[in-house]
């Protein structure tokens, strides 16, 4: 059997059946759920695997690879069923993971390694993420594992979102994971930023740094069917009402920078070249600063894109120690983006993918939820 290696795609079999998954001969675990373990819940928990496809819009995980953070969902995703009375139990095991993990080293010592795998997206293969330790530095210990609330079929119910470090280590070996799968788990063999934070409680992240780049158009527009509904329906909405959908942005933008302090539409005659002016926090108390910043929204279809002259019009308007955010409904062309990024423009790029994914990570992940939102808090004019 194989080492893990980051990134590295492990492949299952090509029957067609729950067969195929390539975990349980790699680590011993089962072959179906999002959470496999080895070991007890209500005792000893040896290991921790977590699954996702990485594709439900309603329960978005997702890896942020710059800052190395995994956010997951739990595993209540259906109305009827208490936070914790899950199948698989893994809303239990996050509540003992993470609570364990806050408990100094002694607690740390209780907390199982936590292997990631996404769906390659290809038969049952399936990729490594990284070996992850619960919570994140940048976040404060309230932030880390939250129990949201949902609503299907009429009813509301919680489930958990939680926030993983995946820490800096690119190979694990298979001597470690061997002592693991036998339930005699070796720290010696462990990688070195496990054991630190066994010790010392200190997360030393697997960053990787953005290099230059502009997304493609591709990139920027929603990849799957129903994010394309999304943002028709935002389209369908606002169509005739280009002023009306700077609110839209407004609030879109917010759930982008939760730590907006002030956000207002200008009023349409007196923009001064700018849809909104905002405040962003930046640190925290007495410390913290007000970072200001300027909004350009632009309801586009599919087929308009946000090219050069209007992008030159957001930038011109910055003034000093300002950054923009421009939130549209289509996507900027190669030549824009290019523009901004070479010259080091300070513009926040919000395309239709983001705001599909935006609005996802906020419970509304079907054209349905969003035509409800869009009418509760933006209603069309008599």
């Amino acid at each position: 059997m194989s080492e893990l290696h980051v990134d590295a795609c492990y492949q299952g079999g090509r029957h067609g059946n729950a067969g195929d998954d390539p975990l349980p001969s790699l680590l011993r675990v089962d072959s179906q759920g999002g959470f496999r373990k080895r070991g007890k819940v209500a005792g000893k928990l040896h290991m921790l695997v977590l699954t996702s496809s990485l594709a439900d819009p309603d329960w978005p995980d997702s890896l942020d690879r710059e800052m190395g953070v995994f956010t997951y969902y739990g595993d209540n995703k259906q109305p009827g069923r208490e936070l914790h009375d899950t199948g698989r139990d893994g809303n239990l095991i996050l509540q003992k993971i993470f609570t364990a993990a806050r408990s100094g080293a002694e607690g740390r010592r209780e907390v199982p390694p936590t292997f990631i795998f996404a769906g390659a997206g290809t038969w049952r293969d399936m990729i490594f993420l990284g070996l992850a330790v619960p919570g994140a530095s940048d976040l404060d210990s309230s932030e880390e594992l939250v129990a949201i609330w949902r609503t299907a079929k009429g009813q509301r119910f919680q489930n958990y979102r939680a926030r993983f470090t995946v820490l800096n280590a690119s190979t694990i070996s298979r001597a470690w994971l061997d002592s693991l799968i036998a339930g005699k788990p070796e720290d010696s063999l462990a990688p070195e930023v496990w054991q630190t934070w066994v010790k010392t409680g200190r997360r030393q992240a697997l960053m990787a740094t953005r290099s230059l780049e502009y997304r493609s158009k591709i990139e920027q527009l929603p990849a799957d069917k129903e994010g394309e509904a999304i943002v028709q329906a935002i389209r369908d909405h606002f169509e005739g009402s280009p002023h009306a959908f700077e609110h839209c942005a407004a609030a879109i933008t917010c759930f982008m920078m939760p730590d907006a302090v002030t956000l207002d539409v200008t009023r349409p005659s007196r923009d001064g070249g700018r849809d909104g002016v905002g405040q962003l926090r930046v640190g925290v108390g007495s410390s913290g600063i007000l970072v200001d910043f300027a909004l350009e929204a632009k309801c586009y279809s599919a087929t308009n894109s946000v090219g050069v002259r209007e992008m030159s019009r957001l930038i011109s308007r910055l003034r000093h120690r300002q950054f923009g955010v421009l939130v549209t409904t289509s996507w900027v062309d190669l030549q824009a983006y290019k523009e901004i990024k070479e010259d080091e423009h300070p513009i926040v790029v919000v395309s239709a993918a983001d705001i599909v994914e935006l609005l996802r990570r906020n419970g509304k992940g079907s054209a349905a939820t969003v035509v409800a939102w869009l009418s509760e808090e933006f209603p069309k004019s008599a």
